[in-house]
């Protein structure tokens, strides 16, 4: 064992002080070159912003938004000059499923918690409605089978597109708008070959609820097992529409109690289902992942819900 001298003790602690001071030094340049940064794309919306309303003076502007100091800095700054704030996130993928699905719908209620903070701290925007236009959302993981990060989505990643989804409508007072990333080919929910094209699972849930999820959402309470309910409204009011999402391995009988209304008994349902959460669909292939149809009769409570599936419903009411 080799034993210093206590002057070489005594370099070695200055060497370490130094280096800990270079490092000190580094990071407070950083953060001066990023409130440098933020300051100047700040003052670059603001220049933009008021030329282009004197041109257009009902334009709707987006300002450029990210969780965090950046976001808070716009919306300190900016509140006067932007009508929305962009945000956006993507997930890769994880072990288990339940946790694999989870994430979607917990970066859109961390995004939508944060700006309920931003509401209460900043006097920037009392009396202000600043809502989020999230222009890029999705699962981004795995190879490039399609070409230029041409992923593959799976039966897991549509369980937890359609969570997102739901939370989406549950902070539907925040979220003004959501883009999906993509649409064919790269990340899309389009896949294509050179002579055939396929919906990825993704792209079967966004089109079911485009076509039949309510647009009035409702509160939704009980205890639910691991599973993702939500509800809302048709425009007419003649109809709820339930959406689970099931990430789990066992079917799930789900008892409704309705408040405020009552069911007829009649409707429909539709299932996104498959007991492999891998299974995907494969362009020029039979679809092994598919939009299935059924009506309902007799119903009175009970909403069952298959392993690995999203199913939504459509029930009238008397």
């Amino acid at each position: 064992m080799k034993v210093h001298s206590l002057a070489e003790l005594g370099a070695l602690r200055e060497a370490l002080r130094q280096r800990a001071r270079q490092q000190a030094e580094r990071a407070a340049r950083e953060l001066a070159a990023r409130r440098e940064a933020q300051q100047r794309q700040q003052a670059q919306h603001n220049l933009f912003a008021k030329a282009m309303r004197t041109v257009d003076p009902d334009i709707r502007l987006i300002g450029v938004g990210a969780v965090g100091s950046w976001s808070r800095g716009m919306l300190e700054n900016c509140a006067e000059t932007m009508d929305l704030i962009s945000e956006h996130f993507y997930r890769q993928e994880r072990e288990p499923i339940a946790d694999h699905v989870q994430q979607i719908p917990d970066a859109v209620r961390s995004i939508a918690d944060a700006h309920r903070r931003y509401r209460e701290q900043l006097d920037s925007l009392a009396g202000k409605d600043i809502r989020i236009a999230l222009d890029e959302w999705n699962y981004w993981y795995g190879p490039h089978v399609f070409g230029e990060l041409g992923t593959r989505y799976f039966q897991k990643d549509a369980l937890g597109i359609a969570a997102g989804l739901h939370e989406m409508a549950r902070n539907s007072d925040l979220y003004f708008m959501a883009n999906y990333a993509q649409t064919v080919n790269v990340i899309g929910a389009i896949k294509t070959t050179e002579t055939a094209a396929a919906l990825e699972t993704t792209g079967l849930v966004l089109k079911l609820y485009r076509n039949h999820f309510g647009t009035v959402p409702v509160a939704v309470s009980g205890k639910l097992h691991g599973l993702d309910v939500a509800a809302a409204w048709t425009a007419d009011k003649k109809a709820i529409t339930i959406g689970i999402v099931n990430p789990t391995e066992a079917s799930y009988d789900v008892t409704l109690t309705l408040e405020g209304a009552s069911l007829s008994g009649q409707g429909r349902c539709w299932t996104i289902a498959h007991d492999d959460p891998t299974a995907y669909n494969e362009p020029g292939q039979t679809p092994n992942v598919a939009i299935t149809e059924d009506s309902v009769s007799g119903l009175s409570d009970t909403l069952d819900c298959p392993a690995y599936s999203v199913r939504l419903y459509e029930l009238e009411v008397r």
